[in-house]
């Protein structure tokens, strides 16, 4: 899954509340001053199991009219650069601006699919008066309230309509070579740690944050190892990220997350790992991708006899619930544990490719659900007949039962918990479903 929407227009048109309704979570801070989103926002959405990258884009708030007009056409061509689609956001309680025209006179160049979202249509005045946008001449232009929701289904089911099926992806998934993508914040090192494997300067490294603004893809094959390697640029901290090439390099950094089997996280052991590591830990977790955590600059730690195991146990607390994630404690420079890093890197991608066979997933389940059955509800006991794997890239297990709306949270983590202490998941994302025998 590698589908990007943008959503683009002028400052208080209502885009936050739109992205924070597609992710059905406050993310993106939603304010009546114009101009509150200066960075970007992002994240993945789902619609009929169709899942998509989102972006928001910043209004910004420049002292004179010129320079918005020049800010905001850099961002809107980014986003056409790096999306697959747009959605191209107008505000019908002011009518059409100079700012929406000249948006979209820059959107009308493009080959990629525009959708005109009219907002704010919440009666039947404001949808007489939403009719004037047809007039940007954009075939695909929808009217909805983005704090209602009302109006958005229709959009979604055109924008799921050019996302391609997943299973068409899956059979080119199976026949090409592991891919791991080296992921983290800028300066911890991904860029020497690349360079380190394939023993020849590929990338610039430099002490300066930001450096590697591209994906680079570089095919390993060394110690009968054989894989693609993809560096990313680091994704960083919001505050920073005054420039647009930091947009950029974040969403090639989503999308090289996409294209990957396995993610190699890398943080810096000086400062252990923070809110914005979680954050892309979430995100790749999220995505279905396999997860090994790298600790890097550990030679510079001051060492006592339980230092790795004490670091250790505190990831694992950041990262719960999935903690089940393997952490190599290495160090670029001096060649400590990198190729450790990789083997775990196969074996994770191993682990994620496996496919437990019915008999044995039956067998191994049942008996751990025999041994402490889900609770009862409203008098009714809950039984569980049947498990199997299904067939998707990312490991998902299909639970047959008689109330499969009633299952809690906290059973269902009991089955995980026992399907990686009985089978190897160790830094695979696990998705279980529950359905009607």
């Amino acid at each position: 899954m590698s589908y990007t929407v943008a959503i683009v227009g002028r400052p208080n048109v209502g885009k936050s509340t739109f992205f924070n309704r597609l992710l059905e979570q406050r993310k993106a801070i939603v304010d009546d001053i114009s101009g509150v989103t200066r960075d970007r926002q992002y994240g993945v959405a789902d619609w009929n199991g169709k899942p998509f990258n989102l972006i928001d884009t910043g209004g910004f708030v420049p002292n004179t009219e010129d320079i918005f007009e020049k800010e905001i056409r850099k961002q809107v061509k980014i986003a056409i650069d790096e999306a697959n689609a747009i959605v191209f956001m107008v505000d019908v309680a002011t009518g059409i601006t100079d700012l929406d025209e000249t948006m979209a006179d820059i959107l009308r160049r493009t080959n990629k699919p525009v959708f005109v979202v009219v907002n704010k249509v919440d009666n039947g005045t404001r949808e007489l008066e939403a009719t004037e946008f047809y007039s940007l001449g954009f075939e695909n232009t929808y009217f909805l309230s983005s704090i209602s929701g009302s109006g958005t289904g229709d959009l979604l089911d055109a924008i799921s309509a050019n996302i391609p099926a997943e299973s068409d992806t899956d059979a080119a998934h199976e026949n090409s070579l592991p891919k791991f993508a080296i992921i983290g914040q800028p300066n911890v090192g991904k860029s020497s740690l690349l360079n380190a494997l394939i023993g020849e300067n590929r990338t610039i490294v430099s002490d300066i944050a930001g450096t590697t603004r591209d994906t680079i893809h570089t095919h390993y094959k060394l110690f009968q190892k054989e894989f693609m390697l993809i560096d990313t640029a680091g994704i960083r901290k919001k505050s920073k990220e005054k420039d647009d090439l930091e947009f950029y390099s974040i969403i090639r950094a989503i999308k090289a997350m996409d294209e990957a089997d396995v993610c190699l996280l890398v943080i810096d052991a000086h400062k252990g790992i923070t809110a914005q590591d979680i954050t892309i830990f979430s995100l790749a977790a999220r995505k279905g991708k396999g997860i090994v955590l790298l600790v890097n600059k550990w030679d510079l730690i001051e060492k006592e006899t339980n230092t790795a195991r004490d670091f250790e146990k505190l990831l694992k607390q950041k990262m719960a619930p999935f903690s089940d994630v393997p952490i190599l404690f290495i160090s670029v420079t001096e060649k400590i544990r990198i190729l450790k890093a990789i083997e775990m890197g196969l074996k994770v991608y191993e682990s994620k490719m496996q496919k437990v066979p019915t008999s044995k997933l039956n067998e191994v389940m049942l008996k751990a659900i025999a041994n402490y059955h889900a609770p009862v509800v409203r008098g009714h006991s809950i039984k569980i007949k049947f498990v199997t794997q299904l067939p998707t890239v990312v490991p998902s297990f299909a639970f047959f039962t008689n109330f499969p709306d009633d299952i809690k949270m906290p059973y269902r983590n009991y089955l995980e918990n026992q399907l990686r202490a009985n089978f190897d998941f160790e830094g695979v994302p696990i998705r279980i479903f529950f359905r009607k025998k």
